[in-house]
């Protein structure tokens, strides 16, 4: 799937079955909350916290896309292309970091 068809998939899915799409603001409590449920696994699997009873039934896979679902539902109801968005944030990355990480002794 195309990041442009999964614009248009969880559109459709959005008018059919989640009948409309939350406000601006509610999305994004929406997304910081499945990105702190993201960060919670990752702190427990590869972190040095141990995971509750509660956490051991989640899945990173399913909370990433919870994530990727809820920047789609953003990007959709604010007119944003993700696909020329990442295209024109790839071009800067590249402008920008050129040389940056290859110079940079950290990551030797």
């Amino acid at each position: 799937m195309t990041i442009e068809e999964a614009q248009q998939t969880v559109d459709t899915w959005i008018q059919t079955t989640g009948v409309r799409y939350f406000n601006e603001l509610t999305n994004m409590a929406m997304l910081t909350e499945e990105v702190g449920e993201v960060a919670r696994i990752i702190a427990r699997q590869y972190g040095e916290q141990s995971f509750k009873e509660s956490d051991k039934d989640k899945v990173l896979a399913d909370e990433l896309a919870d994530v990727l679902f809820v920047v789609i539902c953003l990007a959709n109801q604010t007119g944003v292309n993700l696909t020329e968005a990442l295209q024109r944030n790839l071009a800067k990355k590249t402008q920008r970091d050129a040389t940056r990480h290859q110079q940079n002794e950290k990551l030797r």
